[in-house]
């Protein structure tokens, strides 16, 4: 069998010394030799075509074309490359992951880190070489990625009691944790599973078996009540779907 020959790599980024950073942990990689850099959107795209690369390093929040826009633009070409978004925001990692990006790394990046995700770029690849199908997408969310202290950790979507909206983030709720996520209710509700999550007010969503009960005040406002203690108040334009829980 032949060997592998290395990932070529693409860094983008409009920070000089970000951009060095990566240089230098890529020469500690026996896998990877770096074909060039970009520091701007357009540019990233005009090199993708001259030297097509097999990855992107691929910066999030720069000027004009950001690096979301990239990688849907590089996702729309005959051969695109794979997308590693290394970026300092953690907001970001579901639309990341919706572009099927192979990893989202946070800045600083360290060594293992990025050794990490350029074995799984190799690993996509790899499947994408050899031919292999590639399994069907699930029709709805099936998990997030949110933030902590120490990086990002993956949350089943099924975990989720409920989900507010906080200005222009949504908080998704799990037990006693909750986490923002940069995202809107609108496209949430029209991801998210309606046998598996309903929306009953203009900036709540819920799991349908987390709702205990439904009360109505004497002024005739509707609340559904969770099994915490915890009420939430049912919008009138949603109320339909509030009663459909109990079968009304």
């Amino acid at each position: 069998m032949a060997e592998a020959q290395p990932l070529r790599l693409l860094v983008v980024d409009d920070e000089p010394l970000a951009v060095e950073r990566l240089q230098v942990l890529l020469t500690r990689c026996n896998d990877a030799t770096l074909v060039g850099t970009a520091s701007d959107g357009e540019g990233a795209l005009r090199m993708v075509e001259g030297v097509a690369p097999d990855a992107v390093l691929l910066d999030i929040a720069m000027p004009g074309m950001d690096g979301m826009d990239v990688a849907r633009a590089l996702g729309r070409t005959e051969k695109p490359p794979l997308v590693i978004f290394v970026t300092a925001f953690d907001t970001f990692a579901v639309a990341a992951f919706d572009i099927e990006a192979v990893d989202y790394l946070m800045k600083p990046v360290t060594p293992e880190r990025l050794v990490r995700a350029l074995e799984r770029a190799r690993e996509r690849l790899d499947r994408r070489t050899a031919d292999v199908p590639k399994p069907e997408q699930p029709r709805f969310i099936e998990e997030f990625w949110v933030s902590q202290s120490s990086g990002l950790v993956r949350l089943a979507a099924s975990s989720v009691d409920r989900i507010t909206a906080e200005r222009d983030y949504m908080r998704l709720h799990a037990g006693p944790r909750s986490w923002l996520i940069n995202h809107t209710i609108g496209k949430l509700e029209e991801e998210l599973d309606p046998a598996r999550f309903v929306r009953i007010h203009r900036s709540a969503i819920v799991r349908r078996d987390f709702v205990t009960g439904l009360r109505r005040d004497e002024s005739g406002r509707w609340y559904a009540g969770f099994p915490d203690g915890e009420e939430q108040k049912v919008g009138r334009l949603y109320l339909h779907n509030a009663k459909e829980l109990a079968g009304r």
